[in-house]
This record gives C-alpha cells, structure tokens and sequence, in this order.
C-alpha cells in the first residue's frame, strides 16, 4: 500500500513542477470534494461499526454464506439490486464485510450488482429507454454480476473449477 502512496506523492510531484497552479486548483477541487463527501463516509462508517457491533459475526456469515457461498452470492446480489449507495461508501462496506469474513465471490456479487443493476432506479430508466431496454439492462447487468463473482469466486479459491 506504501508504494502508491509513495508513486501519488511522486505525481504529485511531477504535476507541480509542470503547472504549479494548475495543480494547487486541483488540490483545492479535491479537498471541497473530499469536504462534500466526509460526512456521509463518517455516518456510514458509524452505522456500520454500529451495526457489526450489535448483529453478531456468525449472523453475518450465515446471511451472506457461511458454509454455502452460492446462497451468500445469490443473497448479496439481491441486496446489491435494490440498494442504492455511492461507491465511496459501498466499497469501504465491502472492506469491513471482509475482515468479518465474509468471501471475495458474495463481495464480488454485492458490489457489482450494487453499481450496475438499478432496480429503484428502472422507473426513471424507463422513461428514457423503455421498458424493454431498462429491463434487459439489468438482467444483462445481473448476469454479468452473476459470472463476475463466480470468476472472483475461482480466481480467490472458494470455489473448485
């Protein structure tokens, strides 16, 4: 993890060396973004560390697989469907489910439907493209979650090939 912060820094570097001012607006752009975002970061950070301190790990790992990780994968593909939540949120999310144990393929699976299947989002969907596209594109989307986690699955060994 050292190395790129170590490889930012030198960036970092390199970019004021070419335009000191147009790299102190980009920081400047960055740290109101980081501004924006921090608050709901911290709040999901709380309920989060709230939430795995009052449900116990073994309740967890039973919902999102335990010892049978299709149902976990099938599990967290439907919460991931129906959930709306920024990436900057979802992945750190995904950081603390790890180290409760949950496995990289149900992670996979959440994640990845979480940023492409918009089931409380098709409505809106629909009124740009239809009902037939919005529908195809999320079951596209799913089936592409679906075959994501089962390489993540096959890559991370939790599963025989």
């Amino acid at each position: 993890m050292y190395y790129l912060y170590a490889l930012a820094g030198a960036a970092l570097l390199v970019s004021l060396v070419a335009s000191r001012e147009r790299t102190l607006r980009a920081l400047r752009i960055s740290y109101q973004r980081f501004r924006t975002i921090l608050p709901a970061f911290l709040l999901m950070l709380v309920l989060v560390s709230v939430a795995l301190y009052l449900i116990p790990g073994g309740v967890i790992s039973d919902y999102l697989g335990g010892s049978n990780v299709y149902v976990g994968v099938v599990f967290a593909a439907m919460v991931g469907s129906i959930t709306l939540m920024p990436g900057f949120i979802a992945f750190p999310l995904a950081g603390i489910l790890r180290e409760s144990g949950v496995a990289y393929m149900v992670l996979s699976a959440f994640t990845t439907t979480l940023m492409m299947v918009g089931v409380l989002t098709s409505p809106v969907e629909k009124k740009y493209f239809g009902w037939r596209v919005t529908v195809l594109r999320n079951l596209l989307s799913l089936l592409t979650a679906l075959v994501v986690a089962l390489v993540t699955g096959i890559v991370f060994g939790e599963l025989i090939p």
